[in-house]
């Protein structure tokens, strides 16, 4: 399998840039006077790079094979196999820990899953940045593998609206196939990252100007681009920003609902507006639906509470529940500074429910966010208005609405398909964590932080946190599993599994 995977540019390109990326570290260690995790960063960046170069000259002078297998293949590996890379330096720098949580901090956070093993205290700010580094590296590269290789294989979500079978191309796709699978990522890249980086040192710039400490903001901002929810305090509701920093980081958010709020760049914007985007539409009425509910819950479950009631008060519940919700919808899974005046005001003892129903819808295909993705949710929900409609005129011919003309004919049946194959794989590591020990309640909590890549749900979503680290070593196998099944999706996985690339 290595010998493949040597084989593939994409899986090299992506060796070399993890190995650069070591420098940021190393560059922020000696400034800050930790020799020991500079050298650490240092020389792992060092012999990644002469690995890369010595594997590349070897491979130089052999043809290319072109193929969107191959980067599929090539995009799995980066997700199970590169982390282990990617814990060299960490290892070496923390030096109080296993390889195996070294490696299941990485996945979690090139997966931009964020589900954190340490406490925030363990770690220096050294590492702490390399965290939130490779997390938004792993958001950058879901950016361009959507529109560079998932969207011509008609996976990610892409399936739901293209004509052809998920895995293969159709016809809209042909100038894909006849393009060098490599030059089409190169030239996604080059359109996208600037945008990305773009994005990521506005919110930066904000977040430091509203209060926050320069890392605390940098860290923020890239992990709320990838949608990675990593913070290198307690929580996020601890940063010095408070409100306004919230206010900000919600409109950045919103890049995550849908890939129109970004790019037109994949086949299913079909040149319509934000305006008409029924992602964007249907995430905006879960933001303020949701929190709506929970506000007006405080006149039916919490009316008998002797408490001053005033406006301030109510102003600080209703965002503390827009601004949680959004950022779990997003998988972010960043809690609001307010959050607990929202729980409060509505009387809510256990949130675990909404967050995690929130997750499991998740936000726009072809963007940082995981989940089920808005756009299937779509489809289903036109399925449903369809079969209502044949109920009362079962002779009738047509679409339930106007939208769902960006759904393909089979598009939810597709959808349901994808669904049962989540829930399925739901219940097979709810059975593999509760096999290993873990409560139904936790073995629930750890399966949908691991399929839905929402890793702050391990310490939000129940009453109490779940120790990651304390888990048993085949049980933080069995979540690396769950997020990189999360990340690249079961449909991917069928595909890779039924392509003849094996035979090769």
């Amino acid at each position: 399998m290595w010998a493949g995977l040597l084989k593939q540019p994409l899986f090299l390109l992506l060796s070399g840039i993890a190995a650069l990326s070591m420098l940021v570290p190393a560059s922020f260690a000696f400034a800050l006077g930790s020799d020991a995790e500079g050298r650490a960063f240092l020389q792992s960046g060092f012999l990644g790079l002469i690995f890369v170069v010595l594997i590349g000259l070897v491979r130089a002078a052999k043809p290319r094979r072109r193929g969107e297998m191959g980067n599929l293949l090539a995009l799995f590996a980066a997700l199970a196999l590169l982390p282990l890379f990617l814990a060299l330096p960490f290892y070496e720098a923390l030096r109080t820990t296993s390889y195996l949580n070294a490696y299941v901090e990485m996945v979690s956070a090139l997966t931009t899953t964020g589900a954190a093993l340490f406490d925030a205290d363990r770690l220096s700010a050294t590492l702490h940045l390399w965290r939130g580094l490779v997390g938004w590296m792993g958001g950058a590269l879901i950016w361009v593998a959507a529109a560079a290789i998932l969207a011509p294989l008609n996976l990610g979500g892409f399936e739901v609206t293209a004509t052809a079978e998920p895995g293969q191309s159709d016809l809209l796709h042909g100038r894909f196939e006849r393009a060098d699978p490599q030059r089409r990522i190169i030239r996604v890249a080059a359109q996208l990252l600037p945008i990305y980086a773009g994005l990521t040192l506005a919110l930066w710039v904000m977040l430091t100007i509203t209060g926050d400490r320069p890392l605390v903001a940098l860290i923020h901002a890239m992990s709320v681009l990838a949608t990675s929810g990593i913070t290198p305090l307690d929580g996020a509701g601890d940063a010095r920003a408070g409100v306004p920093g919230e206010a900000i980081t919600a409109l950045f958010m919103l890049f995550a609902l849908s890939r129109l709020t970004f790019s037109t760049d994949t086949i299913t914007t079909a040149r319509r507006g934000l305006h008409e985007d029924p992602e964007f539409r249907l995430g905006l009425v879960l933001v303020i639906s949701v929190p709506l509910i929970l506000f007006l819950r405080h006149w039916v479950a919490s009316y008998s509470m002797e408490e001053e009631q005033n406006l301030v008060l109510a102003l600080r519940a209703l965002w503390g529940g827009l601004f949680t919700t959004l950022s779990f919808l997003t998988t972010t899974g960043f809690e609001s500074v307010e959050w607990e005046t929202a729980r409060s005001w509505s009387g809510l003892e256990t949130p675990g429910l909404i967050f995690l129903g929130l997750a499991l819808i998740g936000g726009g295909v072809a963007t940082t966010a995981g989940g089920v993705k808005l756009l299937r949710v779509w489809a289903l929900y036109l399925n449903g208005l369809r079969e209502m409609e044949k109920l009362v005129h079962p002779s009738s011919v047509g679409r339930a609405h106007g939208m769902s003309r960006r759904i393909r004919r089979h598009g939810a049946f597709i959808a349901w398909i994808f669904f049962m194959l989540f829930a399925l794989s739901m219940a097979v590591f709810t059975m593999i964590f509760a096999g290993f020990g873990a409560d139904l309640e936790a073995a629930i909590v750890l399966a949908i932080a691991g399929l839905s890549t929402t890793g702050p749900l391990i310490t939000l979503a129940s009453d109490q946190a779940i120790p990651l680290a304390s888990l048993a070593p085949l049980a933080k196998l069995g979540f690396v599993a769950a997020m990189v099944l999360g990340r690249l999706e079961m449909l991917a996985i069928i595909a890779l599994i039924s392509s003849d690339i094996w035979r090769r």
